[in-house]
C-alpha cells in the first residue's frame, strides 16, 4: 500500500509510501489518496487529516518516477485525448473536496506533482529540510493540474512563474513568502503537525467543514459579493446546530465545550 492510512486523537495520517523511490509519485497515489479521503470524510471520529512523506524515503513526494521511460511519453494526440478523463482523476482533488482541514507536513523534497499536492491542502508545515520544486519546464513540459496557478494562489504571479520556471523554493523563503505556515526544524515536524491537528480536531466539526467549504470555493469565485451571501445560508445552518449552542453556552459559563458534530 504506497499510500499508508492510520488514526489517532481524531486525526488521520495519510503517508506517501515508497521509500526505496523517493516517495516518488505512481498511478496507485491516484487510486489509494482518493479512497483514503473518502473512507476519512464518513468516519465522524476523524476531524482533520495530516500528510507527510515515509521518512525513510527523505522526501515528502520527488513527484514523477523520471527513471520510467514511459514517464511524460504520449503514444498518440488521440489516445492522450481519450484518457482525459482518466487523468483528472488527480489525487489532489480528493484533498481539496475533503470536508476537513489537511495539514501538509513537508519533510523534504516536494518535486512536481509532489509539490502540487502540497498546494492542494489547506495549511502547510515545513521541515527545515523541506523544498519545493516544478522542474518540468526544463523537461519539456510543465506543471500539470493547474500547478502554476495554484502556486500563484498560495504567494503571488512572480513567485508562482519564479517556482514554475524551475527556481527551487527552500523552507524559509517558502515561510516568508506564506506557503508554509510553520517551519520547525526537523525533528519537530511531526509533533508540530500533530499538534496543529489536535487542534483544529477539537473544533465544532461541522463550523469547521464550513469554513473549509467557504474559503475554497470563494476563492474560485469571481464575485466575493457572491461569496460573501453564500456564507450568509452557512451562517444560518451552523447557527441552529447544536455545537453552535453549546460553545455559546460553554462560553457564558467559563467552561470548555463538549462537542457532538451535530
Amino acid at each position: 500500500m504506497p499510500v499508508l492510512y492510520e488514526k489517532r486523537n481524531h486525526v488521520g495520517y495519510l503517508t506517501f509510501s515508497r521509500p526505496d523511490a523517493r516517495n516518488c509519485w505512481g498511478d496507485d497515489y491516484n487510486e489509494e489518496l482518493p479512497a483514503h479521503c473518502e473512507t476519512i470524510t464518513f468516519d465522524d471520529d476523524v476531524h482533520a487529516v495530516v500528510l507527510t512523506g515515509d521518512e525513510r524515503g527523505g522526501a515528502f513526494s520527488a513527484g514523477a518516477n523520471i527513471r520510467d521511460p514511459r514517464t511524460h511519453v504520449e503514444e498518440s494526440a488521440g489516445l492522450a485525448i481519450l484518457e482525459l478523463p482518466k487523468r483528472r482523476r488527480y489525487a489532489g482533488h480528493a484533498l481539496i473536496d475533503l470536508p476537513k482541514p489537511v495539514i501538509a507536513a513537508v519533510n523534504g523534497y516536494a518535486v512536481g506533482i509532489g509539490a502540487i499536492t502540497t498546494l492542494c491542502c489547506d495549511m502547510i508545515v515545513a521541515s527545515e529540510r523541506a523544498e519545493w520544486r516544478l522542474p518540468q519546464v526544463a523537461l519539456g513540459i510543465m506543471p500539470n493540474h493547474a500547478g502554476a496557478v495554484r502556486v500563484a494562489q498560495w504567494i503571488g504571479k512572480g513567485n508562482a512563474m519564479k517556482l514554475a520556471m524551475g527556481w527551487p523554493l527552500k523552507a524559509d523563503e517558502a515561510y516568508r513568502l506564506g506557503l508554509a505556515q510553520w517551519l520547525v526544524p526537523h525533528a519537530e515536524l511531526m509533533d508540530q503537525a500533530t499538534a496543529i491537528a489536535e487542534r483544529l480536531a477539537g473544533l465544532p466539526p461541522l463550523a469547521s467543514r464550513l469554513t473549509k467549504e467557504s474559503l475554497n470555493r470563494g476563492m474560485d469565485m469571481p464575485s466575493l459579493a457572491d461569496a460573501a451571501y453564500l456564507d450568509l445560508y452557512r451562517q444560518a445552518l451552523l447557527s441552529m446546530t447544536a455545537d453552535a449552542k453549546e460553545s455559546h453556552q460553554a462560553w457564558r459559563d467559563k467552561r470548555k465545550p463538549e462537542f457532538k458534530g451535530a
